[in-house]
């Protein structure tokens, strides 16, 4: 490694002399590039200098030196049942922004098996107010930026980046056949990924990643932030069983507009790093109780910063969508909906079986235990009861005071009746 960084520093000081003695403006250019090149290769030997070692197998051993000792305690507390299962998915991130970056970091950061990352764009200083990105980083693509910083953070996980975009056709197609790709798969029994999350910023690349999820019927994940900065929401995406993109669209696409006629000169939408954080953290949330099968996976979640206000829903498919393969997903899941009510039912069934009268608490590391509130009761009372050897009540206790024999009930019930009977005659008699 040294070697090399000698290597590098020397190619940079070749450059420099070879710039100086050229007067040609048209090589400065490609000698400016090549430096370019040479410090982000500089860069990258530096920064892995201080990597840590890949580990082999997810340990709950808790010390210092283990990456994933606070992930595996969601498993120790019931949370997941295997968190070890998370190194088998493979999830891609449309769009490495302010949003799809950070989400790429904690899914990286929780040890997920296998990144798929897609941007077009360069990493610029406009981007600095957002988080995950460097300044040292501009000038890089997003998607070999994005490479850098997560191999660092955890070099586990498999990267793959795709510098393209997916709104043009040859974009559209090596798109498609990366999702469907099965020779990087981690699953056996993937197609390719198990998720697609959309954090693009604009509508027509949502739309294409739309298409391509109900041609390929991959369930997906969207996400986006207002331009005011201070809104955003996350949306469950199944194709035949939920709303698509284009089931409901916005006004923008609706009306056939072309958004970049909207765009101004020297406009451009506001920006939070906090709206940007949460929606990631939302998002990302969402994704770990899909695949590790947890909790309530929300259909679509919003959030309002200003009242901090979390509206939640579910959007049904809509039968006359104008996208066809979602029209087609559509008859296929109204196909098996005999197959799933029947599975659902089963299912039911064996749980209510399966149920059985346990201990209140079972026994646990912690050694904390429950009590029936009933039963101590009844002990308490008990014991109150029990005096020690020797000693006698001197007053009978207020229960026993109270309470009469059937002999003494029967005489004030005749009591009653002919006190009763005396009013009536002498009612009578007036």
């Amino acid at each position: 490694m040294a070697g090399m960084e000698i290597e590098l520093k020397e190619m940079l000081s070749d450059l420099d002399n070879l710039q100086r003695s050229l007067s040609d403006p048209s090589s400065q250019a490609s000698l400016i590039k090549m430096r370019s090149r040479v410090e982000n290769l500089t860069a990258l030997v530096n920064s892995g200098q201080g990597r840590r070692s890949k580990v082999k197998d997810m340990s709950a051993e808790v010390v210092d030196s283990n990456p994933y000792s606070r992930l595996m305690a969601l498993q120790r507390m019931g949370i997941v049942d295997n968190y070890e299962r998370i190194r088998d998915f493979s999830v891609a991130i449309v769009g490495i922004g302010g949003v799809g970056s950070v989400a790429a970091e904690m899914l990286t950061r929780c040890g997920i098996g296998r990144l798929l990352l897609y941007d077009y764009d360069k990493v610029e200083l406009a981007n600095m107010n957002r988080l995950f990105f460097r300044p040292e980083q501009c000038g890089m693509t997003k998607t070999d930026a994005a490479v850098q910083t997560l191999s660092d953070i955890n070099p586990d996980v498999v990267l793959e980046s795709y510098t393209l975009n997916i709104t043009t056709v040859q974009g559209f197609e090596t798109f498609m056949a990366s999702l469907t790709n099965k020779a990087n798969s981690l699953s056996k029994d993937s197609t390719g990924v198990d998720l697609v999350l959309s954090c693009v910023d604009n509508y027509e690349a949502r739309m294409v990643v739309n298409q391509a999820c109900n041609e390929l019927k991959q369930t997906w994940m969207e996400s986006g932030v207002s331009e005011d900065a201070v809104s955003g929401h996350i949306q469950l995406l199944i194709p035949g069983e939920t709303a698509c993109f284009a089931c409901a669209p916005p006004l923008v696409v609706a009306s056939g507009v072309d958004e970049r006629t909207l765009k101004r000169e020297g406009v451009c939408a506001a920006s939070l790093p906090t709206t940007m954080g949460v929606v990631a953290g939302l998002l990302v949330q969402n994704t770990l109780k899909y695949l590790l099968k947890f909790g309530q996976v929300s259909p679509y979640l919003g959030y309002n910063a200003l009242k901090d206000y979390f509206p939640t829903m579910q959007m049904r498919p809509n039968p006359q969508c104008s996208n066809a393969a979602c029209l087609e997903r559509q008859e296929e899941y109204k196909l098996t909906k005999p197959e799933r009510d029947a599975a659902a039912k089963a299912k039911m069934e064996e749980e209510a079986l399966t149920v059985t009268e346990s201990a209140i608490h079972l026994d646990n590391e912690w050694n904390i235990c429950v009590v029936d509130d009933d039963e101590q009761d009844k002990k308490d009372a008990q014991t109150r009861d029990v005096l020690p050897e020797g000693l006698v009540h001197e007053l009978p206790t207020a229960d026993e005071y109270q309470r009469l024999t059937a002999q003494e009930e029967a005489v004030n019930s005749a009591d009653d009746l002919e006190e009763l009977k005396r009013q009536l005659e002498a009612l009578n008699a007036d």
